[in-house]
């Protein structure tokens, strides 16, 4: 089963939008790997899947859960045509709590949109963004390919301030508070922390 490099993840996009061309169009919003990988903004060579994070109405962003029936079935084909990971395309980072407590402000407007046919349309989260997804991945799970991929879109202390701010509206605790601190001084930063 292949990863996604830059090349394979069109690839992947534009097959999955090419059987679902007869659909209701779809307007996602992606983040992680495969949004870093998209806008060339990192070092890493390869994602495991596409991290749907909402979905585009007219109303603004909702929830990606669930993806249509239909979808799901042209995900899976194109997983067996071109031999990809199970759960390549996923809705994993669609949390409820995004939407109960807010994405980073104006992180609509930063959005860079990609038409891959009529019925398919992705939007990547800005570099600007990446930075406050990634120090929160990084304080909540691990130090791990979250932590390269912050080290590699080589944050402003302003950019880290705002990110590490906001994180902390997603988890107010004082465990997550220990452990973000703790990546803050291990990037360099340690005198934001008295500002959180």
């Amino acid at each position: 089963m292949k990863k996604l490099d830059s090349k394979l993840l069109e690839e992947a996009l534009a097959l999955l939008a090419e059987l679902t061309r007869n659909q209701p169009p779809q307007h996602y919003v992606v983040c992680g790997g495969s949004s870093l990988l998209a806008l060339g903004l990192i070092r890493r060579t390869a994602t495991r899947d596409v991290d749907v994070l909402a979905r585009v109405e007219a109303q603004g962003l909702v929830t990606a859960k669930p993806l249509p029936d239909w979808l799901v079935k042209a995900v899976d084909q194109v997983q067996a045509d071109l031999g990809l990971l199970d759960k390549w395309f996923n809705t994993g980072p669609s949390d409820d709590s995004f939407f109960q407590f807010g994405f980073p402000a104006g992180m609509a407007e930063r959005l860079q949109t990609r038409d891959y046919g009529p019925s398919l349309r992705i939007s990547y989260i800005s570099r600007y963004d990446q930075v406050f997804f990634k120090l929160y991945a990084t304080a909540d799970t691990d130090q791990g390919r979250h932590y390269r991929d912050l080290q590699d879109l080589n944050p402003t202390a302003e950019e880290l301030l705002a990110a590490a701010r906001w994180t902390r509206t997603q988890d107010p605790s004082e465990g997550f508070l220990y452990v973000l601190s703790n990546v803050l001084k291990s990037l360099g930063h340690e005198s934001l922390i008295e500002q959180l």
